[in-house]
């Protein structure tokens, strides 16, 4: 089956995306009547090269968008690698070609030329290992891995010195590393195939002396990328630092990758020592037994979540929060939690805006932190309402959401009526939290019927929305796990 394409015809396919490209670079200029661009200050450039690149469209940014480089390029995306001021160009390519380097690409799937099939199968637990940028056969076909160990896979066969075309890199070498994207695949995807690639370059006790990622050579959408080694000296980092008005060369920094201090201490806050006035604390196994049982119903709701987020959403609300709920489960495992209220809110929230993600951690935290306040000098049934209080307000503020636009707000916004009867002398803490837990869920359901004034789901049509907000729907189960929890504890 032909894949569909954003083009205007098959035949001029070629033509139209040269001539944008060429549109939006004041840099570049067509070739009237031919397939080439030209840089825009030909004319200037008396005695010099204005053009060495050449090849067929589908691998863009190569070629045209490297013209002003100087560029050298061939069928491997190692052919990038090249000067752009240098007293002869001859000099240059000598250069590189008595370095050494060496490229190996990997692909998840095949692409597809405009008007026909895949150019090639895959299994659904295969990668095609060394392949061409044009869907030629690779050395082999591997099961599906992690990032890892593909990376190491690449890496052994690259410089294993059995192979012929092998790159001879060893310990000690001093290397530029290109990671370049196929075309399909994530910039998630490109980020930790190189965090892979310099940790295990790094642990061979190779020097990174340079590191480009991006696309560089493509293969239409190939969902795949190629990693390609350079060993270099100071002259030839020279050539590869110069200056280009190439508007496909990265800006990279010309300083080395390996050595550079990459990681920066996060600041420390003191702890608070608990306030001998609070009054009504809970202590610390009971703040454990209380987590794990949220944990334990995030956990089993993952894929319900997911599935509801489905229909507003990039479907991850159940991933983000099973997220938090092994973040929290690791957390416990390091030691008791603070037995303060307001300690222990605090490092929920440190915990959740790092390690959950999405909208949701950053609207805990920020609920969380303001929760944490009112129960610095209090922790009895008024301090708790005045918590809830507190947190409803910074959701409100931060989240620009308010009750009724279908979030997760409307569900804790519920609750926190019901809290407001904490605050009345001789009130009953296990009746009015589960008068709490239920009009939570009641409102979570009743999101199934409103029309979404926040968030994702706003930008969808309120007809394709008939289940309820799953951001409503998990903070309503946090807090049913919460009251069960000191149910079975008797607090």
């Amino acid at each position: 089956m032909t894949s569909k394409k954003l083009v205007n015809s098959v035949a001029g396919c070629a033509d139209d995306a040269l001539a944008g490209l060429v549109a939006c670079n004041p840099n570049l200029q067509l070739l009237q009547g031919h397939r080439v661009a030209l840089r825009s200050d030909l004319d200037s450039l008396k005695g010099q090269v204005a053009l060495l690149s050449g090849g067929g469209s589908g691998h863009e940014p190569a070629h045209a968008g490297f013209i002003g480089k100087g560029m050298l390029t061939g069928v491997i995306a190692g052919a990038v690698f090249t000067s752009p001021a240098v007293g002869s160009i001859l000099a240059a390519i000598r250069a590189v070609a008595q370095a050494g380097t060496g490229t190996l690409g990997v692909s998840l799937a095949s692409c597809s030329v405009p008007g026909s099939k895949p150019t090639f199968e895959l299994s659904a637990d295969e990668v095609e290992l060394g392949l061409g940028i044009h869907g030629e056969a690779g050395v082999r076909r591997i099961k599906m891995a992690t990032a890892d160990k593909i990376v190491a896979i690449m890496l052994d066969h690259m410089t294993n010195s059995s192979n012929v075309s092998h790159v001879p890199v060893q310990s000690g070498s001093s290397v530029v590393l290109m990671v370049n994207n196929l075309g399909g695949l994530s910039f998630l995807e490109l980020g930790i195939i190189a965090d892979a690639a310099v940790r295990s370059l790094e642990g061979r006790g190779v020097k990174i002396a340079r590191a480009l990622v991006g696309t560089f050579m493509s293969a239409l959408e190939m969902p795949g990328i190629s990693l390609t080694l350079l060993l270099v000296d100071e002259p030839l980092l020279k050539l590869i630092d110069a200056d280009t008005t190439a508007s496909a060369w990265p800006n990279m920094a010309k300083v080395s990758v390996t050595g550079r201090t990459w990681i920066r201490a996060a600041p420390t806050e003191p702890l608070e020592a608990p306030d001998s006035t609070a009054t009504g604390g809970t202590d610390s196994k009971q703040m454990v037994l209380v987590l794990e049982r949220v944990c334990t119903t995030l956990l089993g709701l993952e894929e319900h979540l997911n599935a509801l987020d489905r229909a507003a959403g990039d479907g991850d609300c159940g991933t983000t929060h099973s997220r938090a709920a092994r973040a929290i489960q690791g957390w416990l495992k390091e030691g008791q939690p603070p037995a303060s209220p307001a300690q222990l809110l605090s490092k929920l929230s440190l915990l959740l805006l790092e390690k959950m993600g999405g909208s949701s951690g950053a609207l805990y935290g920020l609920f969380l932190t303001a929760a944490a306040q009112p129960l610095k000098a209090k922790t009895d049934l008024p301090a708790w309402s005045a918590a809830m209080d507190a947190g409803l307000e910074a959701m409100q503020k931060y989240g620009k959401a308010a009750p009724g636009d279908r979030t997760m707000l409307d569900s804790l916004w519920a609750a926190g009526q019901e809290l407001q009867a904490w605050k009345s002398p001789g009130a009953n803490l296990f009746q009015i939290l589960t008068k709490a837990v239920k009009s939570a869920e009641a409102a979570a359901e009743a999101t199934r019927n409103m029309e979404a004034g926040a968030g994702r789901a706003s930008y969808i049509s309120s007809a394709r929305l008939d289940q309820p907000d799953p951001g409503a729907v998990a903070a309503a189960a946090i807090l049913r796990a919460i009251l069960e929890a000191l149910q079975g504890q008797g607090a």
